[in-house]
């Protein structure tokens, strides 16, 4: 058995693209939906009532939703001290496999690199209990991997006076972090060049990201960034990804 996927940042709560983001899921069939930026809960009950989903969750003000196919038999949010969104934590049912939702801080520079990586380990702790149980980490982690560089150029210019006023060069270091903790970047172990999740009109950043412990890697059966239907330009300015994760039978 398997359990799909999906993580999707669907922008600023996804209002008035509810048709678009739930046909980007029905194309997907994922068995589970991880969302950033489901700040609106009516929202997130319409897209999976489009997408044909069961059970959903989110709360106004907050950036992880989900919506599932089957009633997940554990759902909860956490919000660790320093973090600026609560992670979400979803057993999805009859699985044994836990998958955490995360939103890290955005804006490219230096100072919040910093505080990603604070939230990172803020994540880690909190999910301690569980390093050794079969898991999986998705969502838009808001990084680069450690010494790729930010096309200035490319770079929206609403975005560029944040990276000059913290010196010009991010290092980038979350995903270090998540590396030298036990984990795997699902993306760079399934493409031989990952695939950049953002913006949609012209990808060229991997901000989205799916993570499993090292010891579980074996368990991933399959990963990709969604490119279609027609509808994903305009459902999000992010690209979705899906990873397929094996699972014993319950």
């Amino acid at each position: 058995m398997t359990l799909r996927v999906l993580s999707y940042n669907i922008r600023y709560g996804g209002r008035g693209r509810e048709a678009a983001i739930a046909a980007v899921l029905e194309a997907a069939a994922p068995d589970v939906v991880v969302f950033q930026e489901a700040t609106d809960p009516a929202v997130i009950e319409r897209i999976a009532r489009l997408s044909g989903m069961s059970a959903w969750g989110a709360r106004r003000g907050q950036s992880l939703g989900y919506a599932s196919r089957v009633h997940p038999d554990d759902v909860s949010w956490h919000w660790p001290r320093s973090s600026r969104h609560a992670f979400l934590e979803l057993l999805p049912a009859g699985t044994g496999l836990r998958v955490f939702g995360v939103h890290l801080s955005a804006i490219h520079a230096a100072w919040t690199e910093r505080r990603r990586v604070r939230e990172v380990v803020a994540l880690l702790d909190a999910i301690e209990a569980w390093r050794d149980a079969p898991h999986v980490l998705v969502g838009d982690f808001n990084t680069l991997p450690a010494g790729e560089l930010l096309d200035m150029q490319r770079l929206p210019a609403r975005l560029r006076p944040f990276v000059w006023l913290s010196g010009g060069q991010i290092r980038w270091q979350v995903v270090s972090r998540m590396l030298d903790s036990g984990y795997v970047d699902v993306a760079a172990t399934c493409e031989r060049v990952p695939t950049p999740t953002f913006p949609t009109w012209g990808p060229h950043l991997r901000l989205d990201y799916a993570f499993v412990p090292r010891d579980r890697a074996a368990d991933v059966r399959g990963y990709r960034v969604l490119t279609g239907p027609s509808e994903v330009p305009a459902a999000s300015d992010h690209l979705p990804i899906l990873v397929e994760v094996e699972i014993a039978h319950p």
